[in-house]
């Protein structure tokens, strides 16, 4: 039998954007007996998983779970809204924007894919000069990413509302955040979202397996007469057991057991409080970069992600053997650079389960890899961050006093 992996004293620390590192308790949690998916406590755990979703997506409105990955997630928002030929207008912010406007064509969709440079997030005034412009409403959809994973920029999706209701365009608005919810501030009611897209991966602290959608009413209305083809992924039989609890097919058991146990943590830890150290942990890792001396691939500052940092290698050096480097030292994932930015780039993720302590060492071994890589850096980036951190701390300790 081949061994999956050699033993290295301490924990892996797993420091990619995702998936992120799963809490003990949510482990046993899952570590549980299988029941009955159609038996009565498992509908009992289907509601509350819902209920406790809604409250995670900030929206009255529907949501439904699907067993799988968040790839499932966009395809389930696109098929249940749209028909064929229909017009779609997305944004290159990303490697994962870019992915989600392949499907849509893949699907028989069209696209309209307005070119970024991966380092800005989405320009409101022009999707809304843009949708202004199409006086005969052929755009039917406007698709999102509020967190790039690949670039660790962020998009303004409350002032990309307000351009799309100031242009008086009916076109749907779909938002993926499948490496934002549960980790930064996401309101899908207030900000008018039709289809939120997410994954339960990254802030919600759990394996991969779980996809979700939250469907305004405007997105339902038009799941009504859309004409590609779906099945598995059809909201109507999802929404029509949905209310006691159950699935139209079999659910993923066990990983609901989980969703419950992360849902808890998050609301005992409160909702607010997690952004909030969400954010302190972005700053600490940007002032470690910035005093390195190393160059953060997100340019506006209004626009940093809270959940990860991608770091540009200097020229002449290779982010894939720094991260290789990191992994062999101190057994240490960093997420890799993706597609456009492949070797060019490394990311250290942020989010999930992580405190102070988790992220300090996390930039001790960044810091170790610059040095042992010979990537040209200063040094001091840990304590710029161990700075900041307790100095943010004591902050929030005089205020609450």
């Amino acid at each position: 039998m081949i061994p999956l992996h050699s033993h290295s004293s301490g924990r892996h620390f797993l420091q990619i954007p995702g998936p992120t590192n799963v809490p003990d308790r949510v482990l046993r949690a899952i570590d549980n007996v299988t029941i009955d998916h159609r038996g009565p406590e498992f509908g009992v755990l289907g509601k509350a998983v819902l209920a406790g979703m809604k409250k995670v997506f900030k929206t009255k409105a529907d949501v439904v779970i699907y067993p799988a990955s968040g790839t499932g997630a966009w395809e389930a928002a696109l098929v249940n809204t749209l028909s064929p030929d229909d017009l779609v207008l997305m944004v290159e912010t990303g490697h994962f924007a870019t992915l989600w406007k392949r499907m849509a064509s893949k699907l028989g969709l069209k696209v309209e894919f307005l070119a970024g440079d991966w380092r800005h997030g989405i320009d409101s005034a022009q999707i809304g000069a843009r949708l202004k412009a199409d006086k005969d409403h052929q755009i039917k959809a406007v698709c999102a990413v509020h967190n790039e994973t690949a670039t660790g920029v962020t998009s303004n999706i409350a002032a990309l509302r307000k351009a799309i209701d100031s242009s008086g365009h009916p076109a749907l608005l779909m938002v993926d955040t499948i490496s934002s919810l549960g980790s930064m501030d996401y309101r899908h009611d207030e900000w008018g979202v039709d289809v939120t897209v997410a994954g339960s991966q990254k802030g919600l602290m759990l394996p991969p397996g779980l996809a979700f959608n939250a469907i305004s009413a405007k997105a339902l209305a038009a799941s009504e007469t859309a004409a590609l083809q779906r099945s598995y992924w059809d909201w109507k039989e999802m929404l029509a057991i949905n209310p006691s609890g159950y699935f139209p097919y079999t659910p993923a058991t066990n990983l609901l057991y989980g969703l419950h146990e992360a849902l808890e943590m998050l609301f005992a830890e409160g909702l607010d409080k997690v952004f909030v150290r969400h954010y302190r942990f972005g700053e600490a890792t940007r002032r470690a970069v910035r005093a390195w001396g190393l160059e953060i691939l997100c340019l506006n500052p209004d626009e940093y992600s809270s959940a990860l940092t991608a770091v540009v290698v200097p020229d002449g050096h290779s982010a894939d053997a720094f991260r290789k480097t990191v992994l062999h030292h101190f057994n240490m994932s960093l997420g890799q650079g993706l597609s456009k930015l492949s070797d060019k780039v490394f990311r250290i993720g942020h989010l999930g389960d992580l405190n102070e302590l988790t992220l300090c060492g996390t930039l001790a071994g960044v810091e170790m890899g610059l040095e042992i890589s010979g990537i040209p850096h200063k040094k001091g980036g840990v304590q710029a961050a161990m700075d900041y951190l307790s100095e943010s701390s004591m902050a929030a300790l005089t205020r609450a006093a």
